[in-house]
């Protein structure tokens, strides 16, 4: 008797060990989001378990971890802090892929559809800001944004006079005498627009593709761990399903995500409606697989490098290479940041 129940306790010993065991080997990564209309899916993924449903479907863990300042978030995954952040493709060629950091977007979210814009006092166009300050945070998306409105009014930024102002100061500096005009993004493009005599001269709505929101992971942790990939896929996919719509589940979802980025239902789908979220597998392949996701990259590229934003001695726009599905731009000996439809392939094939 004394011997079966000793063999018994070493019989569960050896389960306990090994099933610790497994646990520890378990890979697990970590991801950096920050609040964004467009990725807040991310946290209502994790919040709801859809994250570990498919993390648990490939025996991997996965954890996303919220970092309130966005540049931040994007230099700590540089830095190796994190196994994946969210952030534009400016920022993704700009930070991890000039630093050195050979990255893949995974996800290609959405794109700016109205998001962004620039905001101006009284009567007049792009034409009319001609000699006048501009309010914006220098070297952003918002500094593009504005590159590109002068360009499509045949202006350049040395018609303007770019004023470098902190993000959380640009609706009450707009909301002063001095300050004729602004270039920010939602929530602070609304509330900025609610000031009187102020309209809407351009959005990101006239540039549609080209202010993109991704999911970028490490490319060479996403090579040893492909089901790294075909988790954060399938758990993108089923979470823009339940959130799309006006089923009471969907609305649930939608609200969840508002309160966790400080609004509420309304407020969220207002910027969900200037958020051209791509709502599935095929319609997000289409966009990627498309040519003009390298042009898009080629001007981003030319911007940031006259803006110095490709390092310092680079010489040329090329400097950095992009790969894409319809192909690459840039060095292609110094490919850091790649555009990949393999995953989602395997989601719009229903493959995953």
């Amino acid at each position: 008797m004394i011997k079966a129940c000793l063999r018994l306790l070493l019989l569960c010993t050896a389960v306990l060990f090994s099933v610790n065991t497994l646990a520890a080997d378990k890979p697990s990564f970590k991801i950096c989001w920050s609040i964004y209309a467009g990725w807040m899916p991310w946290d209502f993924a994790q919040q709801s378990g859809i994250v570990k449903k498919w993390a648990d479907k490939y025996g991997i863990d996965i954890q996303f971890v919220q970092v309130n300042d966005y540049i931040e978030s994007v230099n700590q995954y540089t830095a190796g802090g994190f196994d994946g952040c969210t952030m534009t493709n400016m920022d993704a060629l700009t930070i991890p892929a000039t630093g050195g950091v050979d990255s893949t977007a995974l996800i290609v979210g959405d794109y700016s559809n109205g998001n962004d814009g620039i905001l101006l006092k009284g009567k007049g166009n792009i034409a009319s800001l001609k000699g006048k300050p501009i309010n914006l945070v220098e070297l952003s998306v918002s500094h593009y944004l504005l590159a590109r409105a002068l360009e499509k009014s045949g202006m350049s930024e040395k018609d303007v006079k770019v004023v470098n102002t902190a993000d959380a100061d640009l609706v009450a500096a707009f909301g002063t005498q001095d300050v004729h005009s602004i270039v920010t993004w939602n929530p602070l493009l609304a509330e900025a627009e609610k000031q009187p005599d102020s309209h809407l001269v351009f959005s990101s709505a006239q540039i549609p593709g080209e202010i993109l929101d991704l999911l970028v992971v490490n490319t060479a942790t996403l090579k040893k761990y492909p089901q790294l990939g075909k988790a954060l896929t399938g758990a993108w996919y089923e979470t823009l399903k339940t959130m799309s719509g006006q089923s009471d589940s969907a609305k649930a979802a939608r609200t969840q995500m508002a309160q966790a980025s400080g609004t509420d239902l309304a407020g969220f789908d207002q910027q969900l409606a200037a958020t051209h979220l791509f709502s599935d597998a095929k319609t997000t392949l289409d966009f990627v697989d498309s040519p003009q996701l390298k042009a898009t990259m080629q001007m981003v590229a030319e911007f940031s490098f006259k803006h110095g934003l490709l390092g310092e001695g680079a010489p040329s726009a090329d400097v950095v290479g992009v790969e894409t599905p319809a192909g690459n731009w840039g060095d292609a000996n110094n490919l850091k940041l790649r555009f990949t439809d393999e995953y989602t392939k395997l989601a719009a094939a229903g493959q995953l």
